[in-house]
């Protein structure tokens, strides 16, 4: 094979001689083939190495190796088993699969991985960045959106952006074809060339197999397109998480999104002590998103009737719609309204009272004419292992609509209402965040190759509760009767402004009620009322809001929320380990080590308590203790980041330097992007005498550690933006007092 090199600097050489060594190189090709390739023998191994290499070496000639000779695929991190581009001819299509597996093709077509790359409002946003700085820079995208034109080199200058593989975006033999994936995201996995069928040997049959060899051979089939690893959610983290690398932005690095971080982190990995709640068994990212349905259609690939779906039911409600999936849109609709939230009216208070009514609905208390009525919503995040919302939050749109009508149904006020061009009101709370330029100015259709810093992050991430406060006026007119209060979390996929762009028209999208509760407020008194299903048991009403205080650092309240959970269940560890952390939180060092001790006397050797009481005994000096309670907790949970990375640093103020650096090298083993592991290592490894490994972790903590100078861009733009600066503050109330109507004003809270 000619080197990547001379290819690189073809135009260096004389145009005669680069013709003569481009077509010697051909020429001893031709001559391997003759003498290698033999006539193809059903079920007989093909050696593919001869036409791979003929192909690789024609497309090396017109590809644009913009970030290296030997970085062929930057910036996405995919690459192939040989480092050669792939034919396309070489992926047999999705059509070809549905022969033998009819129900796992019609659930496919449907799904967003058949439509990743032919949706118009991916290739409109993704053409802006090619128009904006090259087609090369569109390899980070198409990595996960379009595998097969990354990796045959067709994403490169000269060459149509429009191919026969596109409309299957990740077809069958994309995924069926990896062969190792890591934990750095944006295409972290490896392709080698897809074969449907293995030899007697285990060796792979390349090409077109009839159904009738396929049929004969299930083992065998089975060994060429499985691998035990595409069962785990490590397989979907290859893409499932993104950065946004220098040699994309030609700034730093930053991190894009993190699903799979959050999976690993939440309560549904069950890899981690720290979540406020647990779960009885682990779920995968397959466990929810291939759950095993019933057939409609006949598939080889079933197992007493039901088939693993290959829907990959997530929140893309405008797929279906656009391309007419009714099937695919109804099951996505109701896997979004499947008890992946609760919304709470927990608390009220009026400026006639001090303290709360809380939780609603268990307190008695009354209402006047007049009054100012400040209500707390808490909007908990139950059913989901990541984040609400999850990947592009920046254009993904969900938002809290919170009405309040009297009994003739006139609204009396209302937050995240739409206006009349289908934009969303400016002050509605929305689970976002706002990516801002080096201008200072939004990136309104996602343009992240621009980004320099996240202004703010309202998202909510599993097993964790938000709090969201709406104040209105009791009308002064109104003596008798009630009014009706509604919260609900509604979602759509994208939001107006993006969709408008993406279809270049106005476009109606489904919009999605995830959850939502009504409670009816009488003026005069209100009594307490037989306990909602919608609503959670008392305890975990106020372990919810505690949870939310927390979060909003409101370290004191929180701590009260928590010891209120600990009066209605003074058996729960939980309890009094939630009061020790927001304690801690608060730096009251010995009430946190009274509550952790309260909760190992319940629940001895538990990993999440022995975790603070660690970092307790850290802050007192005790290093001794806190070592020995994070090596429990290592034990148990091998895979804990956080146990992980205080154990490294615990052991280095000790300087016990090897087994520091073997707790960081273990991290970077579950997160190869941790700061702190690359920060302490670069110090380590010197330390250590291994000045070249220090070298490495230095400059990458260099490129990855954020820009302290890129505040100033958000500062910029939330002081142009009164309507939405309130949104970066933890504690905030949405009030219709300053307007005097049914509309939303912002108040930061003093």
């Amino acid at each position: 094979m000619i080197p990547f090199r001379v290819l690189r600097n073809r135009r260096q050489l004389p145009r005669m001689l680069y013709r003569l060594l481009l077509g010697a190189a051909l020429l001893f090709i031709l001559l391997s083939i003759r003498n290698l390739v033999q006539p193809a023998v059903t079920l007989a191994s093909v050696d593919p190495g001869a036409d791979r290499s003929m192909y690789h070496v024609k497309t090396a000639a017109q590809y644009d190796f913009h970030f290296g000779d030997d970085q062929p695929f930057l910036p996405s991190h995919a690459s192939t088993d040989t480092g050669e581009f792939l034919d396309p001819e070489s992926f047999p299509t999705a059509q070809y699969c549905s022969r033998c597996h009819q129900e796992s093709h019609k659930e496919w077509r449907q799904s967003a991985h058949a439509n990743s790359f032919r949706a118009p409002w991916y290739q409109r946003n993704v053409k802006l960045l090619m128009d904006s700085k090259g087609p090369e820079f569109a390899r980070h995208c198409e990595g996960c959106h379009n595998p097969i034109a990354l990796l045959s080199g067709s994403v490169t200058k000269g060459v149509s952006q429009r191919r026969s593989t596109d409309d299957d975006g990740i077809t069958c033999t994309v995924c069926h074809s990896i062969k190792r994936v890591d934990q750095r995201g944006t295409g972290s996995y490896v392709m080698g060339q897809p074969a449907v069928l293995v030899d007697e040997a285990g060796k792979p049959i390349y090409g077109k197999v009839s159904d009738a060899d396929i049929l004969a051979h299930l083992d065998r089939h089975s060994k060429a397109v499985m691998q035990p690893f595409y069962r785990t959610s490590e397989f979907c983290t290859s893409c499932h998480k993104a950065e946004l690398p220098q040699t994309l932005n030609g700034y730093k690095w930053q991190r894009a999104f993190f699903l799979a971080d959050e999976w690993q982190l939440s309560s549904f990995a069950k890899q981690s002590p720290l979540p406020f709640y647990s779960k009885d068994s682990i779920s995968t990212c397959q466990t929810c998103h291939m759950g095993r349905e019933t057939l409609s259609s006949p598939d080889t690939g079933a197992k007493d009737e039901k088939l693993a779906s290959h829907r990959w039911l997530g929140a893309n409600t405008l797929l279906p719609t656009y391309y007419n999936y009714d099937e695919q849109l109804a099951k996505t609709t109701a896997f979004l309204k499947n008890k992946a939230l609760n919304v709470d009216l927990f608390a009220l208070e009026t400026d006639r009272q001090t303290g709360l009514v809380a939780p609603l609905g268990s307190e008695p208390f009354s209402l006047q004419p007049g009054d100012a009525v400040t209500v707390s919503v808490v909007i908990q995040n139950k059913g989901i292992a990541h984040s609400l919302v999850p990947e592009q939050r920046d254009m993904y749109e969900a938002w809290v609509q919170f009405t309040v009508k009297d009994d003739g149904g006139k609204t009396l006020m209302i937050s995240g209402f739409l206006k009349p061009d289908g934009a969303l009101d400016e002050r509605a709370h929305s689970f976002t965040n706002r990516l801002i330029n080096k201008e200072g100015t939004l990136n309104d259709l996602h343009q992240v190759w621009n980004n320099r810093v996240v202004a703010y992050n309202n998202t909510i991430q599993s097993g964790r509760s938000q709090i969201v406060r709406y104040q209105f006026r009791i009308p002064p007119t109104m003596s008798t009767g009630s009014v009706t209060v509604t919260a609900q979390v509604n979602y759509r996929r994208f939001n107006q402004h993006f969709v408008d762009f993406g279809l270049d028209q106005h476009y109606v999208q489904p919009i999605v009620t995830m959850a939502e509760r009504t409670r009816i407020l009488h003026i005069g008194q209100n009594t307490p009322e037989p306990v909602h299903s919608a609503d959670n048991q008392e305890w975990m009403r106020w372990n919810n809001y505690g949870i939310g205080l927390l979060d909003a650092q409101q370290y004191g309240d929180a701590a009260q929320a928590f010891e209120k959970v600990a009066r209605l269940r003074p058996d729960y560890a939980d309890a009094y380990i939630n009061i020790a952390l927001a304690n801690f939180q608060w730096q009251k060092y010995g009430v946190s080590r009274d509550n952790l001790e309260k909760a190992l006397k319940l629940s001895p050797e538990n990993s999440r308590a022995l975790y603070y009481m660690a970092l307790v005994e850290r802050n007192s000096g005790n290093l001794d203790a806190a070592i020995a309670d994070l090596e429990k907790v290592t034990r148990k949970f091998p895979r804990s980041r956080d146990a992980r990375r205080e154990l490294g640093f615990s052991y280095y103020q000790q300087h016990q330097y090897e087994p520091a650096r073997a707790q960081y090298e273990a991290l970077q083993g579950i997160d190869p992007d941790d700061l702190a592991a690359h920060y302490n290592l670069s110090i380590l490894y010197r330390r250590l005498g291994m000045k070249d490994k220090a070298a490495i972790e230095a400059a990458i903590f260099a490129d990855q550690k954020d820009d302290p100078a890129a505040n100033s861009y958000a500062l910029e733009y939330l002081r142009q933006h009164g309507e939405i600066a309130a949104e970066s503050v933890p504690w905030h109330i949405h009030s219709d007092f300053d307007e005097g109507g049914p509309t939303t004003a912002i108040k930061a809270h003093p």
